[in-house]
């Protein structure tokens, strides 16, 4: 009667099946727990005759193996499946995705801040959400300033009646100077990268947010001769060497004097094209000594120290060297434009 039992219990063991952690332990437990199937047979085989306990003992042990052989398969299979499906990413596209590139705007800032950190100038980096106080104020913007206007500038807080509230998104790095400026007694030699946002309508020439490069040199006799020499040193190291530079007089709120530097056109060599609009020159960067209003502004002492700011569009760098025409191309993500620039990488 016994080995009926046992045979049974063979023939059931090997058929055991389960889907989950829980139904694998519900078959340990009605097969080799104490009050279990196999305990209960060993309870029964006290009552076996003496002549039969070898043979009923030989398939007891049998039985026992089986159950605990199939319960651990049972459970290796379960581990293996979950890893597998963990392992497979369902939301993946069917065919293989292919590596991508480095943005032209990411190779051209990378380029723009290797030439300035070989002349010694250090990155500083600060929010894109700002304060009027640093935007505007410590740059020796007046209160009236129409770069303070609500079609110049994005506000996340305006305060028409005080300005000095006033939440915005940075419209230039020189935000960052001013922080450093606050911070730091000179020497100061950095340069700011930084995506920066201004109130324009989105054309083929213009966005309403860009990225900037802005330099800041603050030190003892620092004069317009440094700057023209780090300057005409950055355009001959980005566009060639036989590059020249020129600087005409401009007007910023934070430099004086003020300068807007030009490159010679390195499509004809300054014989004048169309690029340059039979100019044979390409304006690329604004510059000039930061005024001593800002520097007191910042806790500098003018009389002591002097230095000199300049600042860059990266995408206009790269529409010179890269001959972009729209540079809304930058920032809409086509792949087929990108992959343009796999060779620059």
């Amino acid at each position: 009667m016994i080995l009926d039992k046992i045979d049974e219990l063979l023939k059931e063991v090997s058929q055991l099946s389960a889907s989950n952690a829980e139904e694998i332990e519900a078959l340990r437990l009605k097969y080799l727990s104490k009050k279990g199937e196999i305990n209960q047979l060993m309870q029964d085989f006290r009552n076996v005759a003496a002549d039969q306990k070898k043979t009923v003992g030989i398939k007891i042990n049998e039985l026992k193996q089986m159950a605990f052989d199939r319960i651990n398969s049972l459970r290796e299979e379960l581990q293996t499946g979950e890893a597998q499906s963990e392992s497979i990413d369902l939301t993946r596209t069917a065919y293989p995705v292919e590596l991508g590139t480095r943005h032209p705007l990411t190779i051209v800032k990378n380029e723009i801040i290797d030439i300035f950190s070989r002349m010694g100038f250090v990155l500083a980096d600060g929010p894109e959400v700002e304060d009027d106080l640093h935007v505007f104020t410590k740059m020796n913007f007046a209160a009236d300033h129409p770069a303070r206007d609500m079609q110049d500038t994005f506000f996340v807080e305006n305060y028409p009646n005080d300005v000095t509230k006033n939440i915005l998104l940075r419209s230039h790095t020189s935000s960052v100077q001013a922080r450093v400026m606050e911070k730091t007694q000179p020497p100061i030699r950095i340069i700011c990268p930084g995506r920066v946002y201004r109130n324009e309508a989105i054309t083929a020439r213009a966005h309403c947010f860009f990225h900037q490069v802005e330099g800041l040199y603050i030190d003892k006799n620092v004069s317009f001769t440094d700057l023209k020499q780090v300057l005409l040193t950055f355009a001959q190291q980005m566009f060639g060497a036989d590059t020249k530079i020129r600087l005409r007089p401009s007007y910023f709120p934070f430099t004086e004097p003020s300068a807007e530097m030009d490159i010679s056109c390195f499509i004809c060599g300054g014989e004048g094209c169309g690029f340059c609009k039979h100019t044979g020159w390409v304006e690329i960067l604004g510059c000039g000594m930061v005024d001593p209003n800002v520097l007191e502004l910042c806790g500098i002492d003018s009389k002591v120290y002097s230095g000199y700011a300049f600042g860059m569009g990266v995408e206009r760098i790269a529409n010179l060297k890269y001959s972009v025409s729209d540079l809304r191309l930058f920032s809409e993500n086509d792949t087929r434009f990108l992959e343009e620039f796999e060779s620059a990488n």
